[in-house]
């Protein structure tokens, strides 16, 4: 009798806990479509956005965000999942709107992020140079590079860049120079190549004799930067991404004054996790900047995509000849919701949903997600080991402040098919 009376109260326990979140999820919902949208807040440091890469209406979300930061003159800096020479061209791209220059950029962009070398972050782009184009120059938005490198084309280009405003010319930097002017160079990542082995070359010329390069301080600090960058790219392995992320934040954090400007910076899910999965488990980007006391708590807002009735672009596929012949396409695995694979909780957002793109503030008054239950941050996986026991007994708000439903999202397109 006892054992039946526990079950009972247990039921009714959990359904209570149920409908109290619901009840919160009714009252915390924000139609993003609503042409009164804002987004909540405006007290933060940096805002991070991200979610699973490759679906059409993510880019649409970010905007949508953007957007309305910007008409509150709450941001400086923009920082996309790229490094620093390519974010230094996309600068250049929102400041002459050279349209060529844009799509290699997103094509060499999705050397590191594959999922989004496509038309639609090709056109997300363009809207926001017209976001940018419509505040006064002291407000607009200048993008910085804190990721590995993907490649070295615009490394290159940005090194004779920098060093050519010295008028060093010497063998070294002639070389860069030769390479950069080649349409058929191979600048992807390898520390063998024949582009490799000649910034090397340069790497060593400049170490051995930095009287010779008659750089200001700012285009010497940059070159070093990106001296740095290319060691990091022969000594790291993948799962040091978050590492070089931050490495390279502190490293620019005086130059841009980070401290004193706010950022918006768009990532993969879980780079801006505020917490780790579990006290030994590896820390992420945004768990970096808290346990180092770069930011508190509650300077850094995270607010993390869900997709749920979507489809994400997989693989790009080429022949043995090397040229682009279609790509597939995901709308199970790899959305986070499906029956093998989904994300504890999310049933809750899709019930409370208003349009195909809500967002949920998860950290307001009475807030049920600070509870020690990993809602949205558990990956339920009926094949496959979950994150189930590392984050058992965590909290939501350890690692998101917010979340946003997308439904009905279709696959972003490879920019190889863009006409």
């Amino acid at each position: 009798m006892r054992i039946t009376l526990y079950i009972i109260f247990t039921i009714l326990f959990l359904n209570s806990c149920a409908i109290t979140k619901t009840s919160y999820l009714h009252t915390n919902a924000i139609d993003l479509n609503s042409a009164e949208f804002e987004f909540p807040q405006t007290d933060f440091k940096i805002l991070g956005f991200g979610a699973y890469h490759g679906s059409s209406k993510t880019e649409d979300v970010e905007l949508t965000i953007l957007s309305s930061l910007l008409r509150k003159k709450a941001l400086k800096y923009y920082l996309p999942e790229t490094d620093y020479s390519l974010a230094h061209y996309f600068n250049k791209y929102l400041a002459n709107g050279d349209t060529i220059l844009l799509r290699d950029l997103v094509t060499q962009y999705g050397h590191r992020v594959p999922q989004e070398r496509t038309i639609e972050a090709y056109e997300k782009w363009k809207t926001i140079k017209k976001l940018n184009d419509n505040q006064k120059s002291t407000d607009r938005i200048k993008v910085i590079g804190i990721d590995r490198l993907a490649g070295y084309k615009y490394l290159c280009k940005h090194l004779i860049e920098l060093v050519q405003e010295s008028n060093y010319t010497k063998a070294s930097i002639s070389s860069l120079i030769a390479l950069a002017q080649q349409d058929t160079t191979d600048y992807s990542l390898s520390e063998s190549s024949f582009v490799s082995k000649t910034l090397q070359k340069f790497i060593e010329n400049y170490e051995s004799n930095p009287e010779n390069y008659k750089l200001n301080p700012s285009n010497r600090y940059e070159v070093e930067h990106l001296i740095n960058n290319l060691k990091y790219s022969y000594e790291l392995y993948e799962n040091d991404i978050d590492k070089t992320m931050f490495d390279n934040y502190i490293s620019l954090r005086d130059k841009y004054n980070f401290k004193e400007y706010k950022q918006f910076v768009r990532m993969g899910f879980s780079h801006i996790c505020k917490s780790r999965e579990g006290a030994s488990s590896y820390p992420y980007f945004f768990t970096r900047l808290i346990e180092q006391s770069i930011y508190q708590r509650k300077e850094i807002l995270t607010v993390m995509g869900y997709l749920t009735d979507s489809e994400v672009v997989w693989d790009e596929v080429f022949n043995e000849s090397g040229e682009y012949t279609g790509h597939t396409k995901e709308a199970g695995y790899g959305i986070g919701y499906y029956d093998l694979e989904y994300f504890r909780g999310i049933q809750l957002l899709k019930d409370n949903k208003q349009s195909d793109k809500t967002l949920f503030r998860l950290d307001g008054k009475n807030t049920p997600y600070n509870e020690p239950e990993s809602d949205l941050i558990e990956i339920i996986m009926k094949e496959e080991e979950s994150n189930g026991d590392l984050v058992k007994g965590i909290s939501t708000l350890e690692f998101i402040d917010y979340a946003i439903l997308i439904s009905d999202s279709k696959a972003s397109t490879p920019i190889y098919e863009m006409k």
